[in-house]
């Protein structure tokens, strides 16, 4: 039939999906399922005592003020990581696309680092503001202001938010520097003839034509800054002071990796994966239908 894909072999559309199916199983549906089970129970650190408890891991959670602190804390930390980190990101692609000398270079530059690990990039940033060596940190020292992330929260969650977006702002150029390249320049060029000026011309042609690829980047954005933003954390505050920057994803690993509460964790990592699932399907459901595709 016109229009339709046709294989001569029925088993052949099978066989080209089954690898990305086993992947999925392997590596998303089977751990989902474990921690859904897990989160059910209740165990000793060592397995060797289980009774099943239904919800009370739920409730536990739920009852636990660091806990929903913890919860609180996420939603502000992902917000301000996917909204700086866009807004940063489109920018630079904007004064990138100018025909500018040395173009290419700049863009290479600011790809470059989202070739590297988290935690790698955290380690840059500790360099430039842990309290005793770094670079920027003795210049803050030295103007009066009382930088010391290792004491005070606020600063801890500025760098660890500072950090995630250094590092998230590469990935957001590229898709931003691709969707300006994309647009027609007649489109601009018209918008001027009719006497609006470069910044109307932005507002009102290409950021409306750039909503696809925005609303992309938000959903991506905020994935990453609930997920993996946890190596940044690790490496810089490790949750500190005062668990000012535990976020709910390395709550979960606290919890099961060094307290040893099994069971915690996973209803943890259940509450959090439903989470980002709801929050990434509201999107879905409200912000695109603001995007027009053309």
């Amino acid at each position: 039939m016109k229009g339709h894909a046709t294989f001569s072999n029925k088993l052949l559309p099978y066989l080209l999906v089954a690898p990305q199916i086993v992947v999925t199983s392997l590596f998303f549906v089977w751990p989902a399922a474990q921690a859904i089970y897990q989160s059910l129970l209740r165990s000793d650190p060592f397995g060797l005592h289980t009774k099943f408890v239904g919800l009370d891991n739920f409730r536990a959670l739920f009852a636990d003020p660091y806990y929903l602190g913890s919860i609180r804390l996420s939603f502000l930390f992902s917000g301000a990581v996917a909204l700086t980190a866009i807004s940063v990101s489109l920018l630079l692609a904007v004064m990138a696309h100018k025909p500018i000398r040395g173009a290419r270079v700049y863009k290479t530059l600011l790809i470059w680092p989202y070739a590297l690990a988290p935690a790698m990039a955290a380690v840059l940033w500790l360099f430039l503001f842990q309290p005793s060596i770094g670079i920027l940190a003795q210049a803050l020292q030295h103007a009066g202001i009382g930088w010391n992330y290792t004491l005070h929260g606020g600063q801890a969650l500025l760098l660890v938010i500072l950090a995630s977006v250094w590092k998230q702002v590469s990935y957001n150029f590229i898709f931003f520097l691709a969707g300006l390249q994309a647009i027609p320049k007649s489109l601009i060029e018209a918008a001027k003839v009719d006497g609006a000026t470069s910044r109307r011309a932005f507002w009102s042609v290409v950021f409306p034509l750039l909503a696809p690829t925005t609303f992309f980047l938000v959903v991506m954005n905020t994935v990453y800054a609930f997920f993996d933003t946890f190596g940044a954390i690790d490496a810089l505050t490790k949750g500190g002071p005062g668990k000012a920057t535990e976020t709910m994803v390395y709550k979960l690993y606290v919890d099961g990796f060094k307290n040893f509460r099994l069971n915690s964790s996973a209803a943890q990592s259940v509450i959090l994966m439903a989470l980002v699932i709801l929050l990434t399907a509201f999107q879905f459901r409200f912000i695109e239908r603001r995007v027009h595709y053309v």
